[in-house]
């Protein structure tokens, strides 16, 4: 009666339970990024760059200078 410990009785088993948690714990996780992704691409951003914010965000990185961008602007209809 006393040295009865149920399936744990040096057979490994506290070792498969240590497993198990720590597969449980990656399914968690894996679930909670999955929520999330999946959140983010319905939720996220949903406006696409017109061609006009690619070209305002070129002149302000300097990458044109003004001229450029007053050209390109005009070609766009902006």
């Amino acid at each position: 009666m006393w040295g009865y410990m149920g399936n744990y009785n040096w057979d490994g088993g506290w070792a498969w339970m240590g497993l198990g948690m720590i597969g449980m714990l990656l399914f968690w996780i894996l679930l909670i990024v999955a929520i999330m992704a999946l959140a983010k691409s319905m939720w996220g951003p949903g406006k696409e760059k017109t061609p006009l914010d690619i070209l305002k965000e070129r002149y302000a990185r300097g990458e044109i200078e003004r001229e450029e961008f007053e050209q390109k602007k005009g070609d766009l209809g902006g």
